[in-house]
């Protein structure tokens, strides 16, 4: 039987997001799932020359191992050789991928509650594109019908293949290889590992740089902790911790663990857009793509010679980095992060250190895809080299403070036509304008309207006022939510902002 990729995502519900295929559990059936995967090994086949193996990962959902197991039959029927490299972080099997030049697939429906999943698609040089996914998606399959059931799941599901611990261990490596055995050596550091993939690898990798390790709130029970809308039990939970137990940073990451959660000594979680900003300081990153969601601190600072604001999800930082790229001067280093944390390395670093008496040159080969791990290892690095604290280095930054949320269950069609409504109709102003406007102290009791002073469409709508403030609405692209993301010179000043905001958006639900 002969069926279009097309139909399938039409019939399913499951398509692609910001970051890959996602939707419900009981729409992703081992039918979809294993369609998914034989299109992206035609795919494969056409586009790139590499050998025919694939490597497969997964996240700790309850539902990877049976989707797992639908990806080793499509490897299989393809006549493809499917290695299988356990529960790891998606970094760990991207860079696996990018090291043995063969394409991987990681199970994983990152920060999304557990009633849903995902797949994540690389190809042999690292993520996927919007060419390649276009590509994916242009494929029809053959293959027996029969083995699936009415209900889309096999008869006879394979077993998953004996892990393969190259990848776990190459990626456990990177880390003391370039940063030393002691980068962290003085530091305690806590872990709060919740249902995180890469749990025990953050702890061991520490462990390796040096630092004192307090694991803590392990659960075998799949928590959704998205580090771009933080939830109040980590927030208190973090706090807590801290306050029992001396550390010099709280260290987390999503459930794929691509995406960091770095928290100071007194537990209070930073915005992955802010990490992100130190980690490129801490690194010596000179150019930068990121989203234009992401705090403008980036620009006020001052430290880059160059930026590219793109539109949200890694495969449009990709292609900024790609942008940024010397390609006559390889000492020009590029990375990329988003407002999630997720920090991509698209160019390789290349630094030297002090070991006794001698200076070393050591190299961090480039990593084009989220990665939660260095962004928070590189800050704890300058925590300890300049003898500061977390705090220290936010204080040196421009004061802007971005706070982000969203409205769950929010069709995303409604929210696309919302935003068309306020763009044709010009609606920013008078939605917003009074929430946004910066009264004068010396008029109490007026109104006063902020008027917009920069209109950016790249990536929903994104309103700054004569105030300084930033409004920006988007709905989200791999879940039925409508985000909303706000920025101001003041912590209070933006929750406050944000919460309005909310108010308004909430409205639109009707």
């Amino acid at each position: 039987m002969s069926v279009a990729m097309q139909d399938v995502m039409k019939q399913s519900g499951v398509a692609f997001g910001t970051s890959g295929a996602r939707g419900l559990v009981s729409a992703m059936t081992d039918r979809v799932c294993y369609v998914y995967a034989r299109s992206f090994i035609k795919y494969c086949e056409v586009s790139y020359k590499c050998e025919r193996t694939i490597a497969i990962a997964g996240d700790l959902r309850p539902s990877t191992e049976r989707i797992l197991k639908s990806l080793v039959q499509a490897g299989n029927d393809a006549n493809w050789k499917v290695i299988y490299c356990g529960r790891i972080p998606s970094p760990a099997i991207a860079m696996y991928g990018i090291d043995k030049h063969v394409p991987t697939i990681m199970v994983t429906g990152s920060h999304i509650p557990a009633d849903r999943n995902g797949i994540k698609f690389n190809h042999p040089n690292g993520e996927i594109t919007k060419a390649d996914e276009q590509g994916i998606v242009s494929q029809s399959v053959d293959f027996d019908e029969s083995l699936f059931d009415d209900k889309g799941m096999l008869k006879a599901a394979p077993e998953l293949p004996a892990v393969e611990a190259e990848a776990e261990e190459n990626y456990c490596k990177r880390y003391p290889d370039f940063f030393g055995s002691d980068a962290l050596h003085g530091l305690t550091i806590g872990v709060y590992q919740h249902s995180a993939v890469g749990r025990d690898i953050v702890v061991k990798v520490l462990e390796s740089l040096g630092a004192t390790v307090k694991p803590f709130a392990r659960s075998e029970t799949f928590i959704p902790v998205d580090t771009e809308a933080i939830r109040k039990e980590d927030e208190e939970l973090a706090r807590e911790f801290t306050h029992k137990d001396y550390v010099d940073a709280v260290f987390s990451t999503d459930g794929d663990s691509d995406r960091p959660l770095l928290a100071d000594d007194v537990g209070m979680w930073l915005r992955g857009d802010v990490l992100g900003i130190l980690a490129a300081k801490a690194l010596g990153i000179k150019r930068i793509a990121t989203p234009v969601s992401c705090n403008t601190s980036l620009e006020k600072s001052g430290c880059f010679e160059k930026i590219c604001r793109t539109r949200i999800g890694s495969p449009y930082v990709i292609a900024g980095m790609e942008s940024l790229v010397d390609a006559n001067d390889k000492s020009v280093s590029v990375a990329g992060y988003e407002a999630n944390g997720g920090f991509l390395l698209e160019t390789d670093l290349t630094r030297e250190f002090v070991n006794g008496d001698k200076k070393v040159s050591r190299t961090l080969k480039a990593l084009p895809t989220r990665d939660a791990l260095l962004p928070m290892i590189a800050v704890m690095v300058m925590v300890r080299e300049e003898r500061m604290c977390v705090v220290d280095l936010l204080r040196k930054l421009p004061k802007r403070f971005t706070v982000s949320d969203r409205l769950k269950e929010f069709p995303t069609e409604k929210s696309k036509a919302k935003l068309a409504e306020i763009r044709e109709k010009n609606l920013g102003e008078k939605l917003f304008g009074a929430l946004a406007a910066k009264p004068s102290k010396f008029a109490e009791g007026k109104t006063f309207q902020g008027k917009i002073v920069s209109l950016n469409e790249v990536d929903g709508y994104r309103m700054e006022f004569d105030s300084g403030d930033i409004i920006h609405l988007r709905p989200s692209g791999n879940a039925p939510e409508f985000r909303c993301y706000v920025e101001t010179e003041g912590k209070d000043r933006s929750a406050e902002l944000l919460a309005e905001c909310l108010k308004i958006m909430e409205g639109w639900r009707a």
